[in-house]
């Protein structure tokens, strides 16, 4: 019967090239290497490596079993990384609410790391609105929300501050808005505006409706679409917008009470309902040494 250091060399030699190159960094004698491929071949009953060179050569057997033996020891090291995990009780599962406008490749990409480290942890990533976020977390429903920060103390919740996001009050390149130099508050009201608003009628304390035309969105990619449309106005994160305003779809129009922009804080709400396991902890300490900033989610 074949063992999993049996396979363990097998692989290292291949990814090497050598059984020399493969005994240094397995760090033990090139005999040992060469007697365990020796015991391997006999246990299973096939040729591996091609000998009448000095370099070893994979044989047709050996080139199809190459690939299931690397399954093997990753499902063996998921199989005792599991093990450790039930041992210290890490949590089964992870609820993590996310502004939706926040979401991006960036922020899943921080995450990754939390699969291997943890994997019997089960990791739920919601998206919705920032008062939606922090409703779940607020409810317990979710450990951890990535929100649009107000400034409000949270009694009932931790919270930590990861950077800022930058909104852009954009309009269609068709729209009569676009054509002006400056656009004056007055300019804005005159106009139909679409606004973010939650499920439940919670609009965003630095975009609530200002005109007397208003459509509502729960999503800003909503917004960016019906801007895009020709429908209205809106205030919207540069990072859901910057595409179509690079491709001159959309403007950000030249507002005179805004200087390039509104930045906003973008923070971290953590429910006092759970228990703070190692999954959690891993979780917090991953977020704090990353920031949101205008552009995307960078290490500090």
């Amino acid at each position: 019967m074949y063992s999993f250091e049996q396979l363990k060399v097998f692989i290292t030699v291949c990814d090497t090239g050598s059984f020399s190159a493969a005994a240094r960094k397995l760090k033990r004698a090139q005999s040992g290497v060469s007697q365990a491929i020796a015991n391997l071949e006999i246990a299973i009953n096939q040729e591996l490596f091609n000998r009448d060179k000095n370099t070893p050569v994979l044989t047709d057997n050996g080139k199809t079993l190459l690939p299931i033996a690397k399954s093997i020891l990753h499902q063996q090291k998921y199989f005792d990384q599991t093990i450790e995990s039930l041992a210290k009780e890490h949590e089964h599962e992870m609820v993590i609410a996310v502004d939706e406008s926040v979401m991006s490749p960036d922020f899943l990409n921080i995450l990754m790391p939390l699969a291997d480290k943890y994997p019997i942890t089960h990791f739920d990533i919601i998206t919705t609105s920032t008062f939606d976020v922090e409703q779940l977390v607020r409810s317990g429903r979710a450990q951890a929300g990535i929100v649009y920060a107000d400034g409000e103390l949270k009694v009932d919740m931790d919270f930590f501050l990861l950077g800022q996001a930058r909104f852009l009050t954009v309009a269609s390149s068709t729209h009569e808005l676009a054509k002006l130099a400056k656009v004056q508050g007055s300019d804005l009201k005159r106009y139909r505006q679409c606004v973010h608003r939650s499920a439940e009628h919670k609009e965003l304390w630095f975009s609530y409706g200002i005109s007397s035309m208003l459509w509502y969105a729960n999503t800003h990619q909503t917004l960016v679409e019906l801007v895009h449309a020709g429908m209205g106005w809106a205030n919207v994160p540069e990072l859901s917008v910057k595409e179509q305003i690079n491709q001159g779809h959309i403007v950000a129009l030249p507002v005179t009470h805004e200087y390039n922009g509104w930045l906003t804080p973008v923070g971290c709400l953590i429910s006092r309902s759970h228990q703070s396991g190692p999954v959690l902890t891993s979780l917090i300490d991953t977020l704090q040494q990353y920031h949101f900033s205008k552009n995307s989610w960078k290490i500090r």
